[in-house]
């Protein structure tokens, strides 16, 4: 008797993460990482197996600000004792290796610099099986109706609160603002003639309440996770019928693709569809 098994019963876990990094100042400079965050989910119900996040000391210092310009930021006394790279590289390994990794800009800015860090001490990086970079999914398939697509945007699009810029605050804030998105899209994809035109004709109004909703912004350093002005990321993609079913299939390829079997993220679907009830 032939039996055959469900892309789904195998499908690897996502796990997604954030690093909190220096700025340089001037060229020539490095991002130093100084703080690792990351979420591992289920691909079946996004429900959370782990988490794991730690300050990271840099080899000098002297290039972590004495006081961070940010609320809440990293300052040099927060990471004096903390341990070094190369003290956490197994568990930031462990945690990374053969899972599909998600976050937002991470194929930008995260995973270079994981790379980077591994480099720093001579060791192989961890391999992920699948990257799902949010910034260029939402971009594509959510459009600019938020304004800009960075996550405190975003996340003040949905009510969510002011992005902290820790990692593990951040990356728990990524997964709440896809599920938002893919509840919109949900929504969207199911009345198309009559919810579809509402959002866009009113962008201008959503993008200046983005910019004032809730407390004044604290001062903020130049983000070294800003969206790239690249066209493919500024352009706006209405979300035509069915706009959900094609970010779940992208989704659901990208894992698929490492794999070599059927797609197995039929659950973002699910789980965005269970909100409403």
């Amino acid at each position: 008797m032939e039996v055959s098994y469900s892309c789904n019963e195998h499908a690897p876990e996502i796990v997604f993460f954030d690093l909190e990094t220096t700025v340089p100042k001037k060229g020539g400079q490095r991002f130093w990482v100084l703080e690792f965050g990351a979420i591992v989910v289920s691909a079946h119900k996004l429900s959370e197996i782990e988490s794991y996040t730690t300050l990271i000391r840099p080899k000098d210092l002297s290039v972590v600000s004495v006081k961070s310009s940010r609320c809440d930021g990293i300052t040099r006394g927060a990471v004096e004792n903390a341990p070094s790279f190369e003290d956490v590289a197994d568990r930031i390994f462990n945690i990374l290796n053969g899972r599909v990794w998600a976050g937002h800009n991470i194929q930008r800015f995260d995973c270079v610099r994981i790379k980077e860090a591994f480099e720093d001490i001579n060791r192989p990086a961890p391999v992920p099986v699948g990257i799902i970079d949010s910034l260029g999914v939402l971009t594509e398939k959510f459009g600019r109706r938020a304004g800009n697509m960075k996550m405190a945007t975003l996340a003040s699009y949905f009510g969510m609160g002011q992005q902290k810029h820790r990692s593990l605050d951040d990356v728990r804030m990524n997964l709440e603002v896809l599920k938002n998105c893919a509840t919109v899209l949900f929504l969207e994809s199911s009345l198309p003639n009559t919810l579809h035109s509402k959002w866009y004709g009113s962008s201008r109004v959503i993008m200046t309440r983005s910019r004032t909703n809730g407390k004044s912004p604290c001062k903020e350093e130049s983000s070294r996770k800003s969206p790239p002005t690249s066209l493919a990321y500024q352009r706006t993609v209405p979300c035509a019928r069915g706009s959900l079913e094609k970010v779940t299939e992208k989704v659901k390829g990208l894992l698929c693709k490492a794999q070599g079997k059927p797609p197995p993220l039929q659950q973002l679907l699910k789980h965005s569809h269970s909100l409403l009830r």
